[in-house]
Formats: C-alpha cells, sequence, structure tokens
C-alpha cells in the first residue's frame, strides 16, 4: 500500500486522478481505519488530506460558514459561532462515536462514507449545504443531498473530492435542531433520525421549511411534503399531524435486527414532530 500526503487540493486531485488500482480518502480514517482491519477493502494507496490547510479550518464569511473536509466533529462542537448559528448541525456531528473518534472523524468524511444512517447528512441536508468537490475538471458545488446515491455509493467521480461543506449564512428568527433513535445511548448508528430547519416571520408564523430524515430509505432524504405541511402555520397540532404523515410517506426503510419497517416507519414520525418543536422554539416561536 502506498500512503501519500499532499498539501494542496489540485495535488490531491492529480494524485486521486493518476494513481492506479484501489484508490481511498484518509480524513479522519474513523470508517477507512475500521474497514481496513475489517478487511473490507485493501487500498493500494491511501491519499491523507490531513495536511491541506484549505481543508482543516473553519470560516465565517458573508456567505456562510466552510467546513473544512478534515475539520474534526470535536473542532466543530468547540467552535462557538457555528454551533450558535446551526445548533442541529453541530449536535448531529457531536453524536458520530465516542469522544476518541469525535476527535477524528469528520462531517465530510460521514458524508462520502455514503451510509444511510449517517448522522450529519440529515441535519445538513435540512441546512441546505452545499458540498465544494475539486476535480480534473475544476471545482463545482453540489448539493449535500445529491453526494451519496447509495449504500456506500456517491456521485463524485474519479479524481474528485470534497473540499469543504458550505453551510448559508444563518437568517434573524431561524433554527435547526436534529434528533436520532437507537438502542443504546452511545456507540450506535441511527436506526432512524429526522432534522428540522425552520424560518419564522411575523407573530411566529412558519415562513420557510427543510426537513430530513436519515436511515428510513437508501440514501438520508429530504422531504419537501413534510416542509409544505409546516409552511404558514405556527406548529399547531394539526401542522404537526400533517408533517408526521408526510414523513410517513417518504419512508421506505428496512427491516432488520435493528428495527422493523413499521417501527422506523413510527419512530421516523415522532422524531420529525420533535426536531420540529426544538427547531420551532429555538428560531424564537413559543409553543
Amino acid at each position: 500500500m502506498q500512503y501519500l500526503a499532499p498539501n494542496k487540493t489540485e495535488d490531491a486531485v492529480a494524485l486521486l486522478s493518476n494513481s492506479k488500482g484501489s484508490v481511498h480518502i484518509l480524513a479522519g480514517g474513523s470508517d477507512l481505519l475500521v474497514r481496513m482491519k475489517g478487511g473490507y477493502v485493501e487500498p493500494d494507496v491511501v491519499v491523507d488530506i490531513k495536511h491541506i490547510k484549505s481543508m482543516t479550518g473553519i470560516k465565517k464569511t458573508a456567505s456562510g460558514f466552510s467546513i473544512g473536509a478534515a475539520v474534526s466533529c470535536a473542532s466543530m462542537g468547540q467552535h462557538a459561532a457555528l454551533c450558535k448559528s446551526w445548533p442541529g448541525v453541530v449536535e448531529a456531528a457531536n453524536l458520530i462515536g465516542s469522544d476518541q473518534i469525535q476527535g477524528r472523524c469528520t462531517v465530510v468524511g460521514n458524508l462520502c462514507n455514503a451510509s444511510p444512517a449517517a448522522d450529519s447528512v440529515p441535519a445538513l441536508i435540512a441546512a441546505n449545504a452545499v458540498a465544494i468537490v475539486h476535480g480534473p475538471r475544476g471545482a463545482r458545488e453540489v448539493d449535500v443531498a445529491k453526494i451519496a446515491t447509495g449504500p456506500g455509493k456517491t456521485s463524485l467521480k474519479k479524481g474528485e473530492v470534497v473540499e469543504s461543506v458550505l453551510l448559508p449564512p444563518r437568517t434573524a428568527k431561524s433554527g435547526d435542531a436534529y434528533l436520532r433513535f437507537t438502542p443504546r445511548t452511545e456507540m450506535d448508528i441511527a436506526v432512524v433520525s429526522a432534522a428540522v430547519n425552520l424560518k419564522l416571520g411575523a407573530k411566529g408564523i412558519i415562513e420557510e421549511a427543510r426537513v430530513a430524515l436519515g436511515a428510513v430509505a437508501p440514501r438520508a432524504i429530504l422531504v419537501p411534503a413534510a416542509a409544505k405541511a409546516l409552511i404558514g402555520s405556527t406548529l399547531d397540532e394539526a401542522a404537526l399531524e400533517k408533517l408526521a404523515a408526510a414523513c410517513a410517506k417518504a419512508c421506505a426503510p428496512i427491516d432488520d435486527k435493528r428495527g422493523t419497517v413499521e417501527f422506523r416507519t413510527r419512530v421516523a414520525t415522532v422524531l420529525a414532530k420533535r426536531a420540529a418543536a426544538s427547531a420551532y422554539t429555538r428560531a424564537g416561536g413559543k409553543l
């Protein structure tokens, strides 16, 4: 196995484009190293992106927040401005693994691992986050919701790497939240998860909404019908029931030892309602 550690995004792209055999990117390594030790993958080339400056920081600009691909989830939790603006995104990131894993794992790695149960992805989708993808033909922006195409599969082409994810600027009277269900409190993946992002207008009326679900389909999904159920309401019971119905209709989970189709669908509706309530109060609404 060949280990390579470029210090520029362009160099990483060149290595990914020209290397032969099985090529893998190393960010935090919390997924890759486990898969390697378990014998699931045997890389011919590992490209370590942790030495690329543009991938190792969190920046706040007029365009929002840029989170580098090699930024650890622990670092996100320690960034006061990010926590204040996007608490739902941060709480999702901070649910990945133990304290030790938090110091290594990254939301971009979580995204590109393409697990339907990835914690950070529904929260990023609800936030309308965009991935900055660099490749042989230059840079392009991709909605986070379009990165994963199925379990373990992404839309990234040969030679492409996600340099960062961009969160839009937080507007007044808006808030987000993320919730998941797991059999254990820690060190487990989501059986079901839900993320909600809201913007309120006058008198607490919801003007904009985004609702995303995880672990109920081959990839995390945006549920436009659920968002539509909330817009124009003050999160009254009728709106919450419409939200739950839309989420249930969008669910297409699997049956396995961790949960049945019926269980996952039911829990998705409960979590969506609770996440909506949390996002609403964070936006300044009163229930």
